[in-house]
């Protein structure tokens, strides 16, 4: 019974040891917003093609319609699916089909990707990313410049 004991300490603390040593990396797997230009928001309006209620992040695909009437097909990341529930978020909040409206900060290298600020539904509904995306600092329906961040 002795030898049990000690065996069961001894993985025990290899056990304590393996976590301490490897939970601080996970917290390190999460990328930051630093390839998005937050300082730089644009307002984009498409067809969404596909939304993912998924983890990591929630994403929204866009074809959105150029000036010079092509279209270029965006990809919208979001919060988690934690986050965007808290705020009133379901799995069904937009579908492929649905016209919208975002503001965004694009992706730093010109890419057509985008980290979502706010989004409006073809309802005129208007739904935030969460605080750790940071709030809009143009106005989605007008795209001037906010004087204070909503």
């Amino acid at each position: 019974m002795n030898l049990f004991l000690r065996s069961s300490r001894r993985s025990l603390h290899l056990l304590l040891i393996f976590c301490a040593l490897i939970g601080p990396s996970l917290g390190l797997a999460h990328h930051s917003f630093a390839m998005f230009d937050s300082q730089n928001q644009i307002r984009v309006q498409g067809v969404v093609t596909q939304f993912d209620w998924t983890n990591p992040h929630v994403y929204i695909e866009v074809d959105v319609t150029q000036e010079d009437g092509s279209t270029k097909h965006w990809t919208i990341e979001c919060a988690n699916i934690s986050i965007l529930s808290r705020l009133g978020w379901k799995f069904n909040i937009m579908k492929a089909g649905d016209t919208i409206t975002a503001v965004v900060a694009p992706l730093r290298n010109g890419q057509p990707g985008a980290l979502l600020k706010q989004v409006m539904l073809a309802d005129g509904s208007k739904w935030g990313n969460g605080a750790p995306a940071g709030p809009p600092s143009i106005d989605i329906e007008t795209g001037e410049k906010l004087d204070v961040a909503q």
